[in-house]
């Protein structure tokens, strides 16, 4: 027999209207900010909200997360701990981590879930992970195929998140201080200032540029959902939609997306299982580049590709149209198969590479007439970026999801009983005490239409059966009333029957793969300093929050800008007509120091300050 594997689709949500369509999409669980201390500081969420949330999502089986994911000062932990017990009681099914300070505290018996910003991207991080206590793994966005399935036969009982959607964070998460640096905001503790979405010079060591103006750290949006069952099968349980700061649109279009993407490939492979329940319709055809995107990409799942970086704008271009074909006095013509609607957002790229914008005012045929000229050339691509009529629909309800439901009127001796019976074998029987009448005309179909009414409720009838020995009557309203009892008593069984994973930390001692943590190890507080003690490290740098780190490095990419000039020694064995060390020169005047380490096919970012690197000063006795 094959063993089953549930699957499970989780999906962003920066508040409770956006969780619960994420769920009425297809979601299978949803991770949503903590009211403090999660790793988007513009969306934390109030615990009246989240147990709302709670309420409606086990509804359908479905999980819900809580980011709690940032590094804490020792000030902060008591109101972190009495936060996650707030949040245990209202029902949160797991915590998404990053501080190992966290782990020494007195904490209730919930999962904990260790976050992408604990930059897990080896067997052993992830196996000492897992016997730490973590539940789940959200793996570096960074890693190949064959590196998750290592991660995955180091430890198979454990899940492994993989991000499937998003935008992608140029540098490791949890490794990036850039930010911090330059703005004194610190992306691990989610105050990031978006450095990465800037434009920039490059610039050699005698000053000669080599790209003007261009946006060099900037990369494409992460899109994998050609590549399901491959990461599947290289050991990923859950799949992971970024975006706890897009707006309900995006939430609602992406979800059913993937949805129906994984829906497919459990038709074709009966190892892998969805792990929430419920049945998705929607009133609207998913399209990925209906909603915000930057071009998409698949990153480094295939090993390194030139098809990740976006340098020309940090902007979403949306969904390719057509071309320019020629410019009159107050509209212009397209040659394209798609048709525009009135309303319509579109954008181009000019003859400077520059992202430029204009609202279509009215469409005739393959007439556009624009709210302003632009000045644009013939054979000019055109993106459609926003879609008027499809922003409709998503304003509108636009899914419901449906849990089927057996119901089975049948006679007994004081009366009737009405037994419902769901997906997921929760069932309940409501009686009618009622004298036996014979009706003048057959009643099966009625009572069966009557009993099928569930329209405003979480279920449909997936069959409806009568099971009596005369054409017995029973009036509409009595049925009505007995399906409105079936039903909430059947809600009350399956809340009360929703299984939540309760888990209490173990104590352990296991070594740490190294016995040396850097800035690198984001140690914060006192309680994260003595977890690693307890687990072997010998030497513990302070976070680079807590000490000035001269000359460190602020961001460690795989995202390499030798490789995307084509001048990569591994890859294109070319020689650069530049003399090195290169520089990215900013806006106001900033320059940063790229480092290339091909050993670990990495190009680091630093200050171009010529100042010591940290020392062993910075280090904690």
């Amino acid at each position: 027999m094959i063993k089953q594997r549930k699957i499970e689709l989780l999906a962003p949500a920066k508040n409770l209207e956006c969780g619960m369509a994420a769920v009425d999409h297809g979601a299978d669980a949803v991770y949503i900010g903590a009211p403090r201390f999660g790793a988007r500081a513009a969306a934390g969420n109030s615990l009246e909200d989240i147990a709302a949330l709670v309420q409606y999502a086990h509804l359908y089986n479905v999980r819900i997360y809580v980011t709690v994911n940032t590094i804490l000062r020792d000030e902060e932990l008591k109101d972190t701990e009495e936060m996650i017990w707030e949040l245990y009681r209202a029902g949160v099914d797991a915590l998404i981590v990053q501080d190992m300070g966290l782990l020494e505290l007195n904490l209730p018996p919930i999962p904990l879930h260790a976050s992408t910003q604990m930059d897990n991207r080896t067997p052993e991080k992830a196996k000492f992970l897992a016997e730490a206590g973590f539940r789940q793994i959200v793996l570096a966005r960074e890693l190949s195929l064959p590196e998750i399935g290592k991660i995955h036969e180091a430890i198979p009982e454990v899940p492994l998140e993989v991000f499937v959607h998003g935008a992608l964070c140029v540098s490791y998460s949890g490794q990036c201080y850039v930010s911090q640096s330059c703005f004194g905001r610190s992306a691990n503790r989610g105050e990031c200032a978006q450095f990465c979405r800037l434009a920039f010079d490059l610039v050699d060591a005698d000053g000669k540029v080599i790209v003007r103006n261009k946006h060099l750290l900037s990369l494409k949006d992460l899109n994998q959902s050609e590549e399901l069952e491959q990461l599947l099968d290289a050991g990923a349980s859950s799949l992971k939609i970024e975006g706890r700061l897009k707006d309900i649109s995006y939430v609602k279009n992406v979800t059913a997306y993937y949805r129906k993407k994984l829906d497919a490939v459990f038709k074709r492979r009966t190892e892998y299982i969805r792990a929430s329940s419920g049945t998705v319709k929607t009133d609207f055809k998913p399209q990925l580049d209906k909603s915000f995107s930057r071009g998409f990409t698949n990153y480094f799942l295939f090993e390194r590709n030139k098809d990740i970086f976006s340098f020309d704008t940090p902007k979403s271009l949306g969904e390719e149209m057509g071309t320019v074909k020629e410019i009159r006095g107050n509209y212009l013509t397209v040659a394209g198969v798609k048709s525009f609607n009135n309303g319509d957002g579109v954008c181009y790229l000019d003859e400077n590479g520059k992202l430029q914008g204009f609202r279509i005012n009215r469409v005739e045929n393959n007439k556009l007439f624009p709210q302003e000229m632009p000045r644009i050339k013939p054979r000019t691509l055109l993106y459609r970026n926003f879609d008027q009529e499809f922003d409709r629909q998503m304003q509108r309800k636009s899914a419901e999801r449906k849990l089927s439901v057996v119901l089975v009127l049948a006679e007994n001796n004081f009366g009737f009983t009405l037994t419902l019976t769901d997906e997921d074998d929760n069932s309940v029987s409501v009686v009618l005490e009622r004298g036996k009448e014979l009706a003048r005309t057959p009643q099966t179909d009625n009572l069966r239409t009557q009993l099928g009414k569930l329209g405003n409720t979480p279920f449909e009838p997936a069959r409806i059966d009568i099971d009596f020995s005369e054409n017995w009557f029973i009036p509409a309203s009595a049925i009505a009333e007995l399906r409105r009892s079936g039903v909430e008593k059947l809600l009350e069984v399956r809340r009360i029957n929703y299984r939540r994973e309760l888990y209490k930390l173990p104590e352990t001692h296991h070594s740490f793969p190294a016995t040396e943590l850097t800035y690198l190890g984001n140690v914060m507080n006192d309680r994260a300093y003595s977890f690693y003690q307890n687990h072997g490290v010998q030497r513990i740098a302070l976070a680079f929050e807590k000490v000035s780190a001269d000359n460190a490095v602020l961001m460690f990419c795989k995202h390499c800008l030798r490789y995307s000039m084509g001048w990569c020694p591994t890859y294109h064995k070319v020689r650069s007509p530049y003399k090195e060390p290169y520089y990215l020169v900013s806006a106001d005047g900033k320059r940063f120091r790229l480092e290339f380490d091909c050993k670990h096919c990495q190009m680091k970012v630093l200050s171009a300050s010529d100042e010591p690197k940290l020392s062993s000063s910075h280090y904690q006795a």
